[in-house]
């Protein structure tokens, strides 16, 4: 089969989607350890009890962890896809940029372009 752009424009997204649920993981963990550290140098009467509490340290494991995580494998399936080699991976990577809110529509991109490329892949 002829090789054609899409394995190549479907690896770029999930690369470029795998970075920028990097670049939100790293943030949201940066803004969760400084409005901790911001909480305990105001102590604890500055929020009342009826008032919510800002993030926590807590929400980098639950938000920003996952993202950096989903990340990685984007860019690895991404790398895999310029290669044309392994589209199981390259299709997974794709899809773990489709579960970060800042790479939905790169990530969803990147399925259909792997996807719709199944066939120019090595075996």
């Amino acid at each position: 089969m002829e090789k054609t752009w899409k394995p190549v424009a479907g690896g770029i997204c999930s690369i470029v989607g795998g970075a920028l649920a990097i670049v939100g993981g790293v943030a949201f963990g940066l803004l969760g350890a400084w409005v901790t550290g911001m909480r305990g140098m105001w102590g604890p009467g500055m929020w009342g009890p009826g008032m919510m509490m800002p993030l926590t340290g807590n929400a980098f494991v639950l938000f920003g962890l996952p993202a950096i995580i989903l990340g990685v494998v984007a860019i690895i399936g991404g790398v895999s896809g310029l290669r044309r080699r392994h589209w199981g991976l390259a299709l997974a990577g794709a899809i773990c940029a489709v579960f970060t809110p800042m790479s939905f529509l790169l990530g969803a991109v990147a399925v259909v372009f792997i996807a719709l490329a199944r066939g120019e892949f090595e075996r």
